[in-house]
């Protein structure tokens, strides 16, 4: 696993505030819905570069205040569109995937069921860009903190192993933590 995964917050307990998300793929008429306490732990697990293969300008958050209300939610979008379900994409790990959580040309109506959701429950509908972002900016010293063991892991490999011992893996994941910020729109000028 890349360090990011340092940064992510680990997984909680299925009791207190819960996310239903709409992710859509970016390249392709595909979407996932689900539900997660931890929203950024499951990007990830379902791609590790889930900034380049979601579309996050498209995605959403609903915020709802406990796990059976965000599984309900789920269920019923999850029903209402049981004869567009598709298989889960290659690209997906098939232990993150689930069977059932991905429809076809269904982005608008879900879309709506959501928003129609958070209007009538009073819960917060998050546009997904937006709301890593903010995870991002709340989380900086990490992210700065990170960074720095990435860059003197980085210097230590240049000057102490031999070219055809370095792995070469602490430089893949400080480039793959700063696609992430740029992808998000995270000033990392200000944090490195």
């Amino acid at each position: 696993d890349l360090p990011m995964d340092e940064f992510i917050l680990p997984r909680t307990l299925g009791k207190g505030r819960s996310f239903v998300y709409m992710l859509p793929c970016r390249d392709q008429d595909l979407l996932k819905v689900g539900f997660s306490r931890e929203p950024l732990v499951r990007l990830r697990t379902l791609h590790p570069r889930f900034f380049d293969y979601f579309d996050l300008e498209r995605g959403l958050l609903l915020e709802v205040e406990r796990v059976a209300q965000a599984r309900a939610i789920e269920r019923d979008i999850l029903l209402r569109h049981a004869p567009e379900r598709s298989p889960a994409p290659l690209a997906v790990p098939d232990q993150a995937a689930g069977y059932t959580e991905w429809l076809r040309g269904v982005e608008p109506q879900v879309t709506a069921r959501l928003r129609d959701v958070a209007e009538r429950e009073a819960c917060p509908l998050h546009g997904l860009h937006d709301w890593v972002r903010q995870m991002f900016d709340a989380q900086s010293d990490r992210l700065y903190g990170l960074s720095l063991k990435l860059l003197e892991a980085i210097e230590y490999e240049t000057f102490n192993v031999p070219e055809e011992l370095s792995t070469g893996q602490s430089a893949r994941s400080l480039a793959y933590i700063l696609d992430a910020c740029e992808a998000v729109g995270v000033d990392m000028a200000a944090r490195f």
